[in-house]
Formats: C-alpha cells, structure tokens, sequence
C-alpha cells in the first residue's frame, strides 16, 4: 500500500525548501529523480525509493481543493500550490517521511498538510533491516503490485482522483497490456475521471471489505486473486455471484443529468477547440467551464486556446483533458480529442449534479441541440437522467443506469442516412428539425428521464437509422 500526503502551500516551494523537506531522513538518505526531474524521490543507500514526489502544481480553480479533499480543517480554497508525496508502506518509517517532508515545506512556506494527522517536522530514521522487505516489481510511484496481468494500486484515500500517479499507471498498464486495478476499502469514493478510466475492461475497482471479501465496486461482482489479477469467482455455470454489501444506494432525490456528445471539425490551422464544451456549459450552467487539465486536481483556468494547443502539439496522438464547474453547481466533463481521417473529433461526456429540490434544465436540451448543430459540428448527442450523487462521486453501490431523455443527431449523419428515413421512424416519435432548413439535424425527445423504457425506444431507433435507405 502507499500512504499519499499532501502539501497546500501559498508560495511555490523552491529548490531549497524541497532539499529541507527531503532531509526528513536524515543524511544518509539520497535522492533520485524520474520523469525528466518531475519525480524526486527519496532512497536509501542503496537506492530503493521510500517516498516520491510530484512537482508542485498550482491549482488556480476555485473550489478544487475541497471538491477533492473535503471542507475539513487546513484545507483551504485556491490559489494554492499542491505537493503531493506517495510514500511506501512496505517499510515501516515511509508514510512518516511522507508526513514529515510535507510538514516541513508547510511549516516554511505557511501553509497545512492533507490529511492533518500525518503532518510533522521530526527526522524519520530509517531502522527497517530493507534487505528483508521484498524489492517491488515496479518502479512507478502509483503502482503497488506488478504482475504479468495487471498494475495494482492500493489506495486508503476518501476519494480517489485522477491523479497524474494514476494517469501515468493507466497509460503504462494499457501500454503492456495489463489491467489497471485499484485496491479501496469500502469507504472510499471515485470521482467520475477515475470511474471513465476503469470502464474500459479489464480494469478494475476492487473493493476490500473487512466482512465480505473483494468484489468489484463498480458490478458488484465477488472477486479472488488468481493468476495475478483480480477476477470473478464463477459457478460451474460460469456465473458470477453479487457481493451481499453490493445494494442499491437509498433514493435521495439527487439526480445527475448527462450528455454524451460527439462534434467533427476540419482539421484547419484555425480551429479552435473545447468551443462546443463551452456553448453546453453555458446554456446549462450560465456560465463556462472555471478550470480543465489532463489530470485531477484540476489546475488551469478555462482556456479553449490552451488546450487547443496541448491537443494540436500532441497529434496525431489522442488527448484526454477534464474541465470542472464552479463550486455552486457541480458540473465535471471529459474529453478525447482525436486526429481522425475525417477531421478532428471531440468525444465529450458532460455530467452535471442536482439536489431533490433543484430542477434540471431539461428545456435547455433542445435549443443547446440546435447550437451545437449549426456553430460545432455535432455529429450526435444522447442526452439521459440517472438517480446519483449530486457532489458526482461514485459510491461503491448498485447504480441504476441513466434514462435516456433524448438523441440528436447531427446533420452530417441525417444526410447520410437519408432525410426521409431519418425523419419516419417506426414508432411514435416525432423529430423536430434543428438547425438550417437546407441541412438539417434531427432531435428525437424519447421521455422525461423516469421511464427505463425509453432504452427499448433509442434502441429501436438506433437501429432504424443503421439501415441503408
């Protein structure tokens, strides 16, 4: 297991107060560096790394801080500079080093350390006899069990984000095809980045729980270490059983609404991106994103050029990002961008949080359609209500899946369909024309969000449009 601490500090810690932090062992520790000099790590004599740490990264978006640490003592709202260490807790003194080194540089700096209880000033000497602990398999900070299946990583947090730890151990477990598994007590929350991540099989959020065992946190499904990955036990059958702690969260009216859209540009020296993200926020929220970056904590201020830039200097690889709301409305999206054939598409999934007693602008969804279709390229957008956590954390619980609302599709892909076909499908749908009258997308309303038979309608529907007028 790590043990992850972090430091909130008002000035940026320079060279000599990271060396101050780093001496937290004493002087017979050394140090070593990763990722060009992004990753100091401190290390015995004989070079085994007890803590690593990240370069500081100031958090500039409001709200950020307490979205993922909570509104507890010592955790104050940005600007702020975040320090983040992982230490080891397969030596004994490694999550002490961790809370020492970030109390050092916020006692010089003036600032607190995340969470409070770990911070102190003491020199930590290291007195584990290292040539009985087992030598990890790994060198990646995030990483806690290597094996030839799956990347293994052991979190004790309230809330795992994703970090640019995790992005890096996901980017290296997909590059050696392995799983990504990540190892919570039942305690612990995702945020929805880290949820997106774990979709794609055969990573895994295995639960640990003291009672029942490991199951996944995400279907529920009992779990067992076998040929070096978590997998499900299954019958003779082939049938995996449910875990019994896997029940359905109690209805408290909080509800999530979600769109999942899909816009393609020219791939022009002009173009500018995250346009079609900004308009969506705007009709919804009325006001745009406050911040985005490629990993969470979410840093950046809102810049369609900056990230126009990340992704234009990255191609023709793909860029993921996450943009996040401002604090009064919970509001979170991720987007791939790629360089395709056909131009440059935007995969943007925009998920948006209600308490029992706020309305969602489900009247918005139609004029937003219209917008994206005649400014954005929208190439199609399903739009759905899901009973969920208003904050868009992820408990590890049954979730009802979303309910679909409705499905534009965008008129690049009416054209191709054809008008007449796209415009009479086989049930009692009527389509309302978006967009110019000459070219123009179509908006198909499906229900208001209660009804689960509205996926019987998209799917029918769906399959009306794939056939060949």
């Amino acid at each position: 297991m790590t043990k992850d601490v972090i430091a909130l500090t008002p000035k940026m810690p320079d060279l000599r107060t990271l060396l101050a932090g780093l001496y937290a062992g004493g002087p017979d520790l050394g140090v070593n560096t990763l990722a060009d000099g992004a990753v100091i790590q401190l290390c015995t004599p004989g070079g085994r790394p007890l803590v690593s740490v990240e370069a500081p990264i100031l958090v500039q978006v409001p709200g950020e801080t307490t979205r993922l640490l909570g509104t507890g003592p010592g955790v104050p709202d940005s600007p702020v500079w975040w320090t983040e260490a992982r230490a080891s807790t397969a030596v004994a003194e490694g999550g002490r080093l961790a809370g020492s080194f970030a109390g050092r540089l916020a006692t010089v700096l003036g600032g607190t350390v995340w969470p409070p209880e770990a911070a102190s000033t003491d020199v930590v000497p290291l007195t584990t006899d290292i040539s009985a602990v087992p030598v990890p398999a790994t060198s990646a900070p995030a990483v806690d069990v290597l094996t030839a299946k799956a990347a293994v990583v052991i979190q004790d947090r309230p809330l795992v984000t994703m970090t640019s730890w995790l992005s890096d151990a996901l980017r290296g477990a997909t590059t050696d095809d392995r799983a990504l598994q990540i190892v919570t007590p039942p305690t612990t929350r995702l945020t929805l980045p880290t949820r997106t991540a774990l979709l794609g099989h055969p990573n895994r959020w295995v639960i640990q729980d003291p009672d029942h065992g490991f199951y996944d946190g995400l279907s529920g499904a009992v779990l067992h270490w076998k040929g070096g990955t978590f997998t499900p036990i299954r019958d003779q059958n082939g049938k995996a059983s449910v875990a019994k702690a896997f029940t359905a969260s109690p209805d408290t009216g909080e509800r999530q609404l979600i769109l999942s859209l899909r816009t393609l540009h020219p791939a022009d020296k002009d173009l500018i991106l995250g346009r079609a993200l900004e308009t969506a926020w705007q009709h919804l929220t009325g006001t745009p994103p406050a911040g985005w970056s490629t990993a969470e904590p979410v840093n950046l201020p809102w810049s369609t050029r900056q990230l126009t830039d990340l992704a234009r200097g990255r191609a023709p690889q793909p860029t993921w990002l996450i943009a996040v709301g401002h604090p009064d409305r919970p509001t979170i999206a991720t987007v791939r961008i790629t360089r395709t054939p056909a131009g440059v598409e935007e995969d943007i999934t925009l998920t948006l949080g209600y308490g029992k007693d706020e309305t969602t602008p489900l009247d918005a969804i139609e004029p937003l359609a219209e917008s994206l279709t005649t400014q954005h390229g929208l190439t199609s957008m399903l739009t759905s209500l899901r009973s969920a956590c208003r904050d868009l954390t992820i408990l590890p619980r049954f979730e009802a899946p979303p309910i679909p609302i409705s499905f534009t599709l965008g008129s690049q892909s009416v054209q191709d369909i054809g008008l007449d076909q796209a415009l009479h499908p086989p049930l009692n749908l009527s389509p309302t024309q978006v967009g110019p009258l000459t070219e123009p997308a179509l908006h198909y309303p499906l229900g208001h969000g209660t009804d689960p038979r509205a996926w019987n309608t998209l799917q029918q529907l769906t399959q009306h449009l794939k056939q060949v007028s």
